[in-house]
């Protein structure tokens, strides 16, 4: 629950951190920003490309009203929720846009001073926005100097800045819904763009997961934050995510944990990418081979992984995923 009287200071426990909250929340942090381009790293061409926010279609911004048959949807549920907690809706949270819901809608776009026609389009969902308070986390000075880590604990919803692997900064955050979950493993930050509104509120940090387009954003339904909520994106208040914008530069390693990785349950090779690739890479460094990023991409580093495992117990040394290297992983 967020308390909107005042200037609280307010132990969080599911964040492990304290935030203050109310009409201070509008306080920035003094960062420095850190230009750092994938073009001067060393990350393949083809991955530099990805992560593009024009090309993510994650969230959805429909324009909502009451129709028959009902539209319907989780926008409409995650409507439903943000209604619900400012106290204007009480019905329950059906994903269906019937009467009570476009009667709740109008009576906020009455408090809001908006066009009251129940209709949610981008003007009511940045008003719904505005209307909650946005936890300001604790200062932790200045930025220091070094190597910048993140790390996403999907289980947790929280997102943890590392500076020279000492924790600098976290964040609370939203994740991907059971059906379409956050991608576990260890990517990079490839794309960065600004103000692009809508449900990816004003920041835009794109990993270079191979399928599909997957990033860390803001957003314009900060009740969400906290909870499964997205298409597999990782959504911060957008405060928080101008701060994260500021500090961490192209090609910055995100690791994200907090549930286990696909099973495997086909044949892998050189060449093929996955949730289910992560999951050999990572059972092949928890025994000690030295797979590189858990990137999801089978690549030379994994093959010779597999290569040596595959020596180490006698089998063909082919580098190549078959039953009895998963049966010695443990992940079939």
């Amino acid at each position: 629950m967020w308390l909107t009287a005042g200037s609280l200071l307010l132990p969080l426990a599911a964040y492990g951190a304290w935030f203050l909250v109310g009409d201070k929340a509008h306080a920035q942090f003094s960062m420095d920003i850190y230009p750092a381009k994938v073009q001067q790293l060393d990350i393949p061409r083809d991955e530099a490309q990805m992560g593009r926010l024009e090309a993510a279609s994650c969230e959805s911004d429909r324009a909502l009203y009451f129709a028959e048959p009902a539209m319907a949807g989780e926008d409409v549920e995650e409507l439903q929720r943000g209604l619900k907690q400012l106290g204007i809706y009480h019905g329950p949270i059906s994903g269906k846009f019937d009467r009570p819901t476009m009667e709740a809608v109008i009576a906020f776009q009455r408090q809001a001073g908006l066009t009251t026609d129940g209709v949610v389009g981008p003007i009511t969902w940045q008003a719904l926005a505005d209307d909650f308070p946005v936890p300001v986390v604790e200062g932790s000075g200045p930025v220091p100097e070094g190597e910048k880590e993140i790390v996403v604990n999907v289980a947790r919803r929280q997102l943890i800045v590392y500076i020279d692997g000492k924790e600098y900064q976290r964040y609370p955050v939203a994740v991907g819904l059971g059906k379409t979950p956050t991608p576990i493993g260890e990517f990079r930050i490839v794309q960065k763009s600004m103000n692009w509104g809508g449900g990816f509120g004003t920041r835009w940090l794109g990993l270079n997961v191979p399928w599909g387009i997957y990033g860390i954003h803001g957003t314009n339904k900060p009740w969400s934050i906290g909870t499964q909520a997205s298409a597999g994106c990782i959504r911060m208040f957008n405060r928080h995510v101008e701060q994260l914008y500021r500090i961490i530069p192209e090609g910055t390693l995100v690791r994200i944990v907090g549930r286990p990785s696909d099973p495997v349950t086909r044949f892998l090779k050189p060449g093929h990418t996955g949730q289910d690739v992560v999951t050999l890479q990572l059972a092949l460094a928890e025994k000690g081979y030295d797979v590189g990023l858990a990137d999801a991409r089978y690549r030379e580093q994994t093959a010779s992984a597999v290569k040596q495992l595959q020596e180490d117990y006698g089998l063909y040394p082919d580098g190549s995923g078959w039953p009895n290297v998963y049966m010695l992983l443990g992940v079939r």
